[in-house]
């Protein structure tokens, strides 16, 4: 009886295992589903839609294009003091152990944000006049709601500055209600986890995104 329930214990034991591998590699190599929290990407997102992440480009810390929405681990830091850098900082125990484990193996974090692509490396970003500007020109929008104004009003150094190499520059497109590069500065590339591709919940707006 004891050898039946341990030959049991620890088939269930092996099958998890083998659960944890296929779900990590499936993650790692081909995308994970997420779910939107909070407003910052109103209109386009909303609280509680179900996205689906493409990881693969992101495993060879590929530069994503502009204009795509990515989610990436949230800094240490949420707003800078000075635009000296305009990286943000992240510690090195930026994520405990359990968060890790938990992110690497399941994908599940709480503590990821989820922004839009607007500056490349290289790429002079200016704030001014109530819209983005990029290399002197201004950056149309299209997804933007008529009424949004990109602006300081919610405070941030990062304003004025070249993309550091490596790194991005992201905006939420609700524009009054985000904490982005304007505050905590560019995101490296190795910190990013995902591209959106699509969304698939709630099912009458399901699509590309």
């Amino acid at each position: 009886m004891k050898e039946r329930l341990k030959r049991s214990i620890m088939g269930w034991f092996a099958s998890f295992i083998i659960a944890l591998i296929i779900v990590f590699v499936l993650k790692t190599f081909v995308g994970m589903p997420t779910t939107v929290k909070g407003t910052s990407m109103a209109t386009t997102l909303h609280p509680n839609d179900k996205l689906f992440l493409s990881t693969w480009d992101i495993n060879f810390n590929t530069v994503p294009s502009r204009g795509t929405i990515i989610t990436f681990e949230a800094p240490s830091v949420e707003s800078l003091i000075d635009s000296t850098d305009c990286t943000a900082i992240y510690t090195s125990n930026s994520r405990t152990i359990g968060e890790k484990i938990l992110y690497y193996s399941l994908g599940i974090s709480n503590s990821s944000y989820i922004k839009r692509v607007i500056g490349l490396p290289g790429d002079h970003i200016e704030i001014k006049n109530d819209h983005v500007y990029i290399n002197g020109s201004e950056y149309n929008e299209e997804y933007l709601e008529n009424d949004v104004k990109t602006d300081m009003a919610s405070g941030g150094v990062c304003s004025n500055i070249i993309v550091p190499d490596g790194c991005v520059y992201v905006l939420g497109d609700n524009r009054s209600a985000s904490i982005d590069s304007r505050k905590f500065g560019c995101i490296p590339i190795g910190k990013i986890e995902g591209k959106v591709i699509a969304r698939w919940w709630p099912a009458n707006n399901r699509g590309t995104v």
